[in-house]
């Protein structure tokens, strides 16, 4: 007979092994289902072993035992709800991330946007803002931006708000540089942000065509007709039934060839949506609405 050990080291049969996974997969599904109807936050479509992951960091945090107490600090205290909210609305993120996809998107999407007389760009999953200040440096830098609108979006407000500030570590500036000067700067990167104790304030004017606004992929609804929509790295931590959702809600909002910007392990490949695109750039996963 198969053995194995328990969290406290004692030796356990494969089979209480397994009905433990069984009671915490429950404990976690009953967890999630009263996220949902409590507070509206709808997880219970997430990537399983990356949830499971999220979930312990925090009982661990709030020095809990279980899951299930877990959710007993959830539902009777909001600022638990609020912590847990934040490990699991994944906020990671960099200024130009990614920099080969920002060469790209001059290359091949900016002479596109040209032929607009005005341009709305969604930025769905958009965290605390670094990557919607790199668009909207971009498309200052492509003389563009005055005729744009970003709208940018997240299931956590704190992070919209953290976003609007325009504040970020000083002690990422040389990274974002190096980024900057990687996806094609075209000017000195220090000229965007004033730097003043141990952070660096970004120019307001970067965000005079930005509207932040709080979004829930998974249970809210198309809002507008977009001819860019960015998602990048947000799809890979849900399973395929919700990427699914999602990327029907992506095909709703799009106009017709309208162009969908995902992240480099994401994929329109297998979805039922996949013939409605064209490949743009393979590698840096763009695609462009032809049906």
């Amino acid at each position: 007979m198969a053995v194995s050990l328990t969290p406290e080291g004692e030796v356990e049969s494969g089979a209480a092994a397994l009905g433990r996974n069984d009671l915490e997969k429950l404990e976690i599904e009953l967890l999630l289902e009263g996220v949902f109807r409590h507070y509206g936050f709808d997880f219970r479509a997430y990537a399983y072993s990356s949830l499971r992951r999220r979930l312990w960091k925090r009982i661990e945090a709030e020095q809990l035992s279980s899951v299930s107490s877990l959710q007993d600090a959830v539902l009777h205290d909001p600022a638990v709800m609020e912590r847990l909210l934040r490990d699991l609305s994944i906020n990671v993120t960099a200024m130009f991330r990614d920099p080969t996809f920002y060469v790209a998107f001059r290359e091949q999407i900016v002479p596109l946007l040209r032929t607009y007389p005005f341009v709305r760009i969604w930025h769905a999953g958009c965290s605390t803002g670094e990557e919607v200040f790199s668009m909207a440096i971009l498309l200052k830098e492509e003389g563009l931006y005055d005729r744009c609108r970003i709208y940018a979006t997240d299931i956590n407000d704190n992070v919209l708000r953290q976003a609007k500030l325009r504040i970020f570590p000083l002690e990422r500036m040389q990274e974002y540089t190096d980024n900057y000067i990687k996806a094609g700067g075209k000017r000195a990167f220090s000229e965007y942000y004033t730097a003043m104790y141990e952070g660096a304030l970004f120019a307001p004017a970067l965000l005079k065509n930005v509207v932040f606004s709080q979004h829930n992929l998974v249970t809210d609804g198309s809002f507008s007709e977009f001819n860019v929509i960015l998602c990048r790295n947000v799809l890979i931590y849900f399973d395929k039934s919700l990427q699914a959702k999602v990327h029907g809600l992506f095909y709703d909002s799009l106009a017709t060839f309208g162009m969908l910007a995902l992240g480099s392990k994401e994929s329109l490949k297998f979805s039922r949506y996949e013939h409605c695109y064209e490949e743009l750039n393979m590698r840096e996963k763009i695609y462009r609405k032809v049906l």
